[in-house]
């Protein structure tokens, strides 16, 4: 049946549409001056009875005009005429009373006060107001009960189970069932609140709370789950994810309340839920003005302005209104396509891209002298712990060489901040890689007594989402069908977004009055295993059934768990909350770095791994280098 009507309604839409469309107008305006008549006739008929007396007929005829042009300016007055009727609201509703109830009191002080004509009905005007309202207000819920019912859903339609029977699940129901396009059916809602519960929103049952969701998933034949609650704490996120593992079905979600303030929900702003709406701890939030004084009308030079940390170091910088940002590259694909994104995005902005290598002093000079820049941010650097044990040499040259010659031909310069991006590998390290971030850490401290120029250490732990990071690797894996590979059940990491880093980074730059180590705070470490296990739920599957983890031990220079400070560091809260300054119980000997960092250089360009290793041992006593040093086992 709902489908022959609709055929037919949408066979006479495409008749007499357009002429509809084009006396839109005229049509409205005439259907509701007659609801209005109508209104007014049934309002005598009920005073009377239905037999009307011929003086008061008359009368009727008489005031209909007077009914029909004070009606009229009330509608116009409250903007009746302009809302669409297959959407109305409540909102319109209300319009729609208020409207009735100003023109009835108008029409009495009109036809009474006036006119004068004290025969005319004061309940007939009570009534014609009532009626009026509900005839405008019913005509509008017919047309939308009407288009709604004439929605045919296609059997075909992807089968959903809705997270959150608020505001935001309310509109997302609203939208699949209105949206004729859209290949999505809601069978169900979930949600805690127990006055909710076996309510139905649009037709659509409220059918348990988030315990419920695999039995409720199966039960329903579920294709998808979609949480509809876009202020969710991190907690209750965690609290469905864990509730959702075995129910072999995607997960998904509505953008953030920021996001939908921009721009309401609607069924195309659903996106598969990620991992960094699920990290064990509360998004960090900056305050972003402060950071005005810092970039506006300055030049920024930042080195590695290709990769993940760099790249996004230059979208944040760029918001600032920077006189000049350099982008200082070696790879010149990543620099290319960086260049040719902030150009679309800032073209009022000057960009200068250029190409170079860190350890390459006449080139880093000659960028530095063409360029003059007021902040350096030195992201450039190797950071693959396993690649870096394979390649101790080029760790060296690139993560304390690199830095010395950048570091040292910004002070020549007279650069007013130079920004070091460096890692929790540093502290306490069992690799080359953080060994070398922790020279590199050393040296900043050193010259930072030196000249004009504010040397600042920023370390933070993991990125989700960078280069090199679990999350990629773990979704190709994932992908592939598995096995996901996990290193040990127990290993543990600082994780944060790339955002999250990058702000933080900002922010402490600001704080810096040179020779500290800022340390952002990242909440607690998260269980690498629960991080697979959770990206297997995301996807749909089971984790152990569907797709297997594995482990396959500990990699050389990997710790089970990462450190912030060295026992050796004062720790100080600093006026952010989300950052600390690391202080150094011991000063950092100028002479005895430059001369470890002359022996690192000598055995670079001289000596062999094994040496190269002693001597970043002796430039740092923290270090735990693994012994023996096998590297066949190195992935």
């Amino acid at each position: 049946m709902r489908q022959i009507v609709s055929k037919m309604f949408h066979s006479i839409a495409g008749r007499y549409g357009q002429f509809l469309l084009d006396h839109r107008s005229f049509v409205v305006v005439f259907t509701q001056l007659g609801l209005i008549a109508a209104a007014n006739a049934t309002a005598f008929a009920l005073r009377f009875e239905g037999d009307i007396p011929p003086d008061y007929a008359r009368l009727f005829l008489w005031g209909l005009p007077i009914v029909l042009a004070i009606y009229a300016v009330g509608l116009v007055a409250f903007g009746i005429h302009r809302g669409l009727w297959r959407y109305v609201g409540l909102h319109d509703l209300a319009r729609i009373l208020w409207a009735s109830v100003i023109s009835s009191v108008v029409f009495y002080g009109v036809v009474h006060g006036l006119l004068g004509w004290v025969g005319y009905p004061r309940s007939v005007i009570i009534l014609t107001g009532v009626l009026s309202g509900l005839f405008l207000a019913g005509i509008r819920l017919v047309v939308r009960w009407f288009r709604e019912w004439l929605h045919v859903v296609d059997p075909t339609a992807r089968r959903v189970l809705v997270i959150g029977a608020g505001n935001a699940g309310e509109m997302l129901v609203r939208d699949m069932l209105s949206d004729a396009s859209a290949l999505y059916r809601p069978v169900g809602l979930v949600d805690d609140d127990p006055i909710k519960r076996k309510m139905k929103i649009h037709g659509v049952p409220v059918v348990g709370a988030i315990a419920d969701i695999p039995s409720l998933a199966r039960s329903l034949v579920a294709h998808e789950i979609i949480v509809a609650i876009p202020s969710a704490s991190t907690s209750l996120k965690q609290r469905i994810l864990a509730a959702s593992e075995g129910c072999k079905v995607p997960i998904k979600t509505l953008p953030s309340v920021k996001q939908l303030l921009a721009n309401p929900a609607a069924l195309r702003q659903v996106r598969p839920m990620s991992l960094e709406d699920l990290l064990q701890r509360e998004p960090i939030q900056m305050d972003r003005q402060e950071l005005y004084p810092l970039l506006e009308g300055k030049r920024v030079l930042v080195t590695g302005a290709g990769g993940s940390i760099g790249s996004e170091l230059c979208r944040q910088i760029a918001r600032y209104n920077p006189a000049t940002l350099i982008l200082f590259e070696r790879y010149e694909n990543g620099l290319f396509a960086l260049d040719l994104e902030l150009r679309a995005l800032y073209p009022k902005l000057t960009i200068v891209p250029a190409i170079g290598d860190v350890t390459v002093h006449e080139r880093v000079a000659e960028v530095l002298q063409q360029t003059d820049p007021d902040l350096v941010f030195h992201a450039a650097a190797h950071k693959h712990v396993p690649l870096m044990e394979l390649n101790p040499k080029e760790a060296v040259r690139n993560n304390v060489l690199g830095t010395k010659t950048v570091a040292e031909a910004s002070l020549a310069r007279g650069v007013d901040r130079f920004v070091l991006i460096s890692t929790d590998k540093a502290v306490n390290p069992t690799s080359v890689m953080g060994a070398t971030k922790r020279v590199a850490e050393d040296l900043m401290q050193s010259l930072n007594c030196r000249g004009r120029t504010k040397f600042t250490v920023v370390r933070f732990g993991n990125v989700l989402g960078s280069n090199g990071s679990v999350v990629p690797f773990f979704a190709d894996q994932i992908r592939r069908g598995g096995p996901v590979t996990v290193t040990h059940p127990e290993i543990k990491r600082f994780f944060m977004t790339i955002p999250e880093a990058v702000q933080l980074v900002l922010q402490a730059s600001l704080l810096g009055q040179g020779g500290e180590v800022f340390v952002l705070d990242m909440g607690e470490q998260v269980k690498v295993v629960d991080l697979a296990r959770n990206m297997i739920v995301l996807s749909g599957l089971v984790p152990d059934q569907d797709i297997q983890i594995r482990y396959c031990g500990l990699r050389p220079g990997e710790k089970l768990f990462e450190e912030l400070f060295e026992e050796a560091e004062q720790v100080e809260p600093t006026p952010h909350a989300k950052i600390r300054r690391a202080i150094s119980a011991t000063a950092i000997q100028s002479d005895r770095l430059e001369r470890a960092i002359a022996h690192l250089e000598a055995a670079v360009s001289h000596g062999d791994d094994d040496e190269l290793i002693r001597r970043l041992n002796e430039a740092v006593p923290t270090y735990t280098p693994m012994s023996p040093r096998n590297i066949e086992h190195i992935h």
